[in-house]
C-alpha cells in the first residue's frame, strides 16, 4: 500500500490532537502535525504532501493565505486542501473554493466526516499519482528504447534488467509500489549515453583510458537531463542514473560513493544491469554462462556488490531465470 501523506495545521493544541487522533484510523495515512502556518510552509517545502486539512482562523496568517503561499510552493498545485472553520457565510466559502481549497469541515469536528472526507481524497489523490506515473512510466520507456537503439545493448535488455530490478527490490522488503516504480525507472539509467559521442560509443573495441573517462560522464550527463522534475519517479530514474555505476567499496564512479551512501535503488540496478550485460551477446563480446556469470557476482558481493542486495537476487534466483527465458533477445 502507498504510503500518503496528512498535513494538519492547526494552532489550537486540542484540536490538532484530535484531529491527528481521528485521522489515525486511515489506513496508509502518515499523519504530520504542525502548530503554525509558517511550519506547514517549511515542512511542505522539504517533503511530498498528499493532502492537508487546516483551520482557517490562526495567528500571523489565516487559512487563505496560508493556502495561497502553498500553492507558490514547487509540487503542490494539486494538493488538495480541507478548511476546517466554523464560517458559513455563502460568500466566504466561494473565495475560498475561488482561491483553492477542496472541501470544507465545519466546527464542531465530526470524526465521521473527518475520516470520510480525508479517505476520499487520499483516494483520488493516490488515483491521480498512478495515472501521472503510469504516463511518466511511459515516456520513460520510449525514451529508453529511443536511446538503446543508438547503444550496442540488445532488444530485450531493458525489459529485463527493469523485471529483474523490481524481483531484488522485492526480495530486500521494499514495499510494491517502490517496486512498481523502480521497474519503471530502471530502463532510464543509461540516458547520459545521448550525450556521448557516436565515435565513444560505437567503438568496437577497449576504451582507451581518456575515452573511458568521457563514456564514465554518461552517469552525470543522465543525473542533469532527469534532475529537478516534480516527478518522483523521474527524480527516481535521475538517481539511478547517477549511481548506478557505484560500487559498495567506493571505488565506483563517478563520485566514489561507498555502501549506504550508494542510493538503494542504484545499488539494485548495478546488480541487475550487470548480470543482464553478463549473460547477453554484445558485439564487443559473448555471452557468458550462467555459471560464470553467477560466480562473479558472489566473488564481487561486499566489494562491487550490495551483500543485502546480492542476498534477495540470489533467494529469488529461479525467478530471475524464467525472466531471463521469457524476455530472451
Amino acid at each position: 500500500m502507498t504510503v500518503m501523506d496528512l498535513l494538519i495545521v492547526d494552532d489550537n493544541p486540542a484540536n490538532l490532537m484530535l484531529m491527528s487522533r481521528y485521522a489515525q484510523a486511515i489506513a496508509g495515512a502518515a499523519i504530520h502535525g504542525v502548530s503554525s502556518a509558517s511550519e506547514a510552509l517549511d515542512w511542505s517545502r522539504h517533503h511530498d504532501v498528499d493532502l492537508v486539512v487546516t483551520d482557517f482562523m490562526m495567528p500571523q496568517m489565516d487559512g487563505i493565505e496560508f493556502l495561497q503561499r502553498l500553492r507558490r510552493i514547487e509540487n503542490t498545485a494539486e494538493v488538495p486542501v480541507i478548511m476546517v472553520t466554523g464560517h458559513a457565510a455563502k460568500e466566504f466559502r466561494r473565495e475560498a473554493l475561488v482561491r483553492g481549497v477542496t472541501d470544507f469541515l465545519n466546527k464542531p469536528i465530526d470524526r465521521i466526516e473527518f475520516t470520510a472526507r480525508c479517505r476520499n481524497l487520499l483516494e483520488l489523490r493516490a488515483s491521480h499519482r498512478r495515472l501521472k506515473e503510469q504516463a511518466a512510466g511511459e515516456l520513460i520507456m520510449r525514451l529508453s528504447r529511443s536511446i538503446e537503439s543508438r547503444d550496442s545493448e540488445t532488444g530485450a535488455h531493458l525489459d529485463r534488467m527493469a523485471r529483474y530490478a523490481r524481483v531484488i527490490a522485492a526480495g530486500v522488503g521494499l514495499s510494491e509500489a517502490m517496486q512498481e516504480r523502480i521497474q519503471m525507472a530502471a530502463p532510464m539509467h543509461d540516458v547520459g549515453k545521448v550525450a556521448v559521442s557516436d565515435e565513444i560509443l560505437f567503438k568496437p573495441g577497449r576504451y582507451t583510458p581518456e575515452e573511458y573517462e568521457v563514456m564514465k560522464l554518461h552517469t552525470i550527463h543522465g543525473a542533469r537531463i532527469l534532475d529537478d522534475s516534480s516527478s518522483p519517479l523521474i527524480r527516481l530514474a535521475a538517481s539511478i542514473a547517477l549511481t548506478h555505476h557505484e560500487k559498495f567499496d567506493g571505488s565506483g564512479y563517478p563520485n566514489g560513493l561507498k555502501g549506504e551512501e550508494i542510493p538503494l535503488a542504484g545499488r539494485i540496478i548495478a546488480i541487475a544491469d550487470v548480470f543482464d550485460a553478463l549473460t547477453t551477446r554484445r558485439p564487443y563480446k559473448p555471452a557468458w554462462s550462467l555459471e560464470q556469470a553467477l560466480a562473479f557476482l558472489r566473488d564481487n558481493t561486499g566489494s562491487h556488490f550490495d551483500p543485502l542486495c546480492m542476498s534477495a537476487f540470489f533467494d529469488n534466483l529461479p525467478t530471475l531465470l524464467r525472466i531471463k527465458a521469457e524476455f530472451a533477445d
